[in-house]
């Protein structure tokens, strides 16, 4: 029997919508512990969950029986779900529609999993809005910006 061997890591990173509630600050360990149990449900295997109030970052190595577009589904429709039983707060929470996902190779695995991790950090120097274009450009991902962020 043929076995498939596939060994590929995702960096993964969607928004919430532009009027959904912000998460707050006490809910991001819980809110990217339960997206990491949702992408392990999965079959994938979560490396790494990081973001703040109104962004997520994902590292994890994706299942040779699982689409992205799948995967994240999964987590997006869950999460909201999850989310919007933490308070009344987030009744009316949501993400984008959209998401971008890039391969990582292997040699920068570790330098990924730590930017995801120093988010707090590191959006005090640079907007979600200025590094989301920054990742487009860097993976040569052809878009056009008036449809970026829509919801």
């Amino acid at each position: 029997m043929a076995q498939s061997l596939c060994k590929i890591y995702l960096h993964i990173v969607f928004h919430i919508k532009t009027m959904s509630p912000k998460i707050h600050e006490e809910h991001w360990d819980r809110v990217h512990s339960y997206i990491g149990q949702l992408i392990n449900s999965t079959g994938c295997n979560v490396i790494r969950v990081g973001g703040i109030c109104d962004h997520v970052h994902v590292v994890c190595l994706l299942s040779n029986n699982v689409s992205v577009a799948y995967l994240i589904e999964e987590i997006k429709r869950n999460s909201s779900r999850w989310i919007k039983n933490l308070s009344p707060y987030y009744q009316h929470f949501a993400w984008q529609a959209g998401y971008a996902a890039f391969s990582v190779s292997q040699s920068v695995v570790d330098k990924t999993v730590d930017y995801v991790a120093r988010q707090k950090e590191h959006h005090k120097k640079l907007s979600f809005h200025d590094e989301y274009i920054q990742f487009l450009k860097l993976y040569h991902v052809d878009y056009d910006e008036r449809y970026v962020f829509v919801d």
